[in-house]
């Protein structure tokens, strides 16, 4: 087993007053050479936005772009006609393919909205675009981890253009869970979004993360009153 440890304190940071972002991978005028990438895992930006404000409109091309909000309302508009509302206990993903544009604001004008962006590079280039959002039932949440994201339509979650697969588990008491690899080659990355865990011999706590390769499965102790978020990728691609 190999693994990569990232200290929630040693991301990089830009705060552009409306915007607060960590980046746990190289992003913008954060770079570090060492932090490129989890395997197909491209980006996994922290955010938080203020009040009314928000990302102008913007364009992708062929790269598979997940946002999952913690709190708050996040307003979605896009080249193909698509205006919805993502939230708390929402997954969206856009395949850009052949491009998409694309705007993010927070739709309320009396508190911030948090939510993370994760890019994940896609197995086919230039897909026609596509853009999908599903609420996940957060009671199922509870004391497991619930699929939220893989490669297949007709799968639990959201899907993608990449053999990737995603879980997320709210922990309520002191859990174990051995979380077995879907395919052999992936590596996992285990992110603490809230409370703390311990996997691969390290602590994790609120915001840090920990990626694992060279393994078929990994044996994960939630703490209680835990969140935590599993991304599994392709290490070659």
């Amino acid at each position: 087993m190999k693994t990569i440890l990232y200290k929630a304190n040693t991301r990089g940071n830009a705060n552009h007053g409306w915007l607060q972002s960590f980046h746990t991978f190289s992003f913008a005028s954060y770079h570090n050479p060492e932090r490129m990438n989890f395997g197909a895992m491209r980006v996994l930006n922290d955010d938080t936005v203020a009040a009314g404000r928000g990302f102008d409109m913007h364009r992708h091309l062929n790269m598979e772009i997940v946002s999952i909000p913690l709190s708050g309302d996040l307003e979605h508009k896009d080249s193909m006609g698509n205006q919805t509302v993502i939230q708390q206990g929402d997954i969206q993903v856009m395949s850009a393919g052949t491009g998409i544009d694309h705007s993010e604001y927070n739709k309320n004008n009396d508190r911030e909205v948090q939510f993370l962006q994760i890019w994940i590079m896609p197995n086919q280039r230039l897909v026609a675009p596509r853009y999908d959002q599903i609420k996940i039932n957060e009671h199922h949440l509870k004391n497991e981890f619930v699929q939220i994201l893989s490669p297949n339509q007709d799968d639990e979650g959201v899907w993608i253009y990449q053999d990737a697969w995603a879980h997320m588990g709210e922990f309520t008491q002191e859990q174990t869970i051995v979380h077995k690899l879907h395919k052999e080659k992936n590596g996992l990355f285990v992110f603490v979004l809230e409370g703390s865990a311990h996997a691969a011999g390290e602590l994790l706590n609120r915001r840090d993360a920990i990626g694992v390769y060279d393994v078929a499965e990994l044996e994960i102790t939630a703490q209680s009153d835990s969140k935590i978020l599993l991304i599994e990728v392709p290490m070659q691609f």
